[in-house]
């Protein structure tokens, strides 16, 4: 099973890595610091110096339909933003 899922690529991201050198994953739910930050070293060859978890709620919807109303939730996502050391950095675009 793989810890990282994903990485985050938004406006917001994106500007983090820039002027940071902070990169965001989605990850596993249950995985912890320690986990996250070997996956990280491991896949992209790079040295972290820390990272900062945080749990994303559901976003819950409803909506009026013929049918009546219907009901609904998204997945619930962990969220790591991983720094990197100095004079390291991670090309998502590589790879393409």
């Amino acid at each position: 099973m793989s810890i990282l899922i994903k990485p985050i690529i938004t406006e917001k991201a994106n500007k983090a890595s820039e002027l940071n050198n902070r990169y965001t994953f989605v990850v596993e739910p249950n995985a912890n610091k320690i986990q996250i930050k070997g996956a990280v070293e491991a896949a992209y060859g790079v040295s972290v110096t820390s990272v900062r978890t945080l749990n994303v709620r559901p976003d819950r919807k409803s909506r009026y339909t013929k049918g009546g109303m219907i009901q609904g939730k998204t997945n619930a996502q962990k969220k790591a933003i991983v720094t990197l050391a100095e004079g390291n950095n991670i090309d998502y675009y590589s790879n393409i």
